[in-house]
């Protein structure tokens, strides 16, 4: 499995409430993606910066998704450009479900 963390800084900073409304809207979008796992919405203390923690099941998945015209999406909504780490992430513990998984 891979872990991607995804960072942007916004033109205005935003407010939590705010970012729910954003984030909620946007959520659906994100449902039934080949590959995708989990995402994880974020936003700093600060309201400066945002983006997303997503659980993938391979790289390949995750590269597929951000392509140039989700990262231009990015930019224009949010006023500038996505920064994309990847992380393997062979061992994840599950509390909700009380589950260790192993990346097979």
């Amino acid at each position: 499995m891979i872990t991607s963390i995804v960072q942007f800084n916004v033109s205005e900073p935003i407010g939590l409430e705010e970012a729910k409304k954003i984030f909620s809207g946007s959520a659906p979008k994100y449902v039934k993606i080949q590959g995708l796992i989990r995402k994880y919405y974020l936003l700093s203390k600060d309201g400066k910066t945002a983006g997303g923690v997503y659980l993938w099941k391979s790289q390949e998945d995750a590269e597929k998704f951000y392509t140039q015209d989700w990262k231009e999406f990015i930019l224009e909504k949010y006023g500038s450009n996505p920064i994309i780490t990847y992380f393997n992430s062979p061992v994840i513990v599950d509390n909700l479900s009380e589950q260790i998984i192993c990346d097979d």
